[in-house]
């Protein structure tokens, strides 16, 4: 992860893996992080990923799912290259929002040459 000013991580976190993606199909992947310094409770234990076709679509998502809830992470370009989001629901569930362009056209089948990326922390 991209050092951020005032933030610092332990050398524990320094050797995490913040995110991982596994295409298992066309249309599935298998996506995981390891365990940040938190203790998981009822309700915080998991979080669904969406992941849409454009940014005019992330935004509509973002703002149904995080209406009557919380907004934690407003939607907006990150430093790995996705329009991204996160927000908790009415309901107390977890949710995570992203368009990326180079994604969607990977999973579309488009000769567009697309970098895989692996990030740890």
């Amino acid at each position: 992860m991209p050092q951020q000013e005032g933030k610092t991580l332990s050398d524990a976190d320094k050797n995490k893996i913040m995110h991982i993606s596994l295409p298992i199909s066309k249309e599935t992947i298998l996506m995981g992080s390891d365990e940040w310094e938190y203790r998981a409770n009822y309700g915080n234990n998991i979080g669904l990923s969406i992941t849409t076709d454009s940014k005019e679509d992330a935004d509509r998502v973002y703002q149904e799912l995080s209406g009557g809830g919380v907004a934690s992470m407003p939607m907006s370009q990150t430093f790995w290259g996705d329009y991204f989001g996160m927000c908790t629901d009415r309901f107390n569930v977890n949710w995570m929002v992203s368009y990326n362009e180079n994604w969607i056209s990977q999973m579309n089948g488009s000769d567009q040459k697309v970098e895989s990326q692996s990030m740890a922390v």
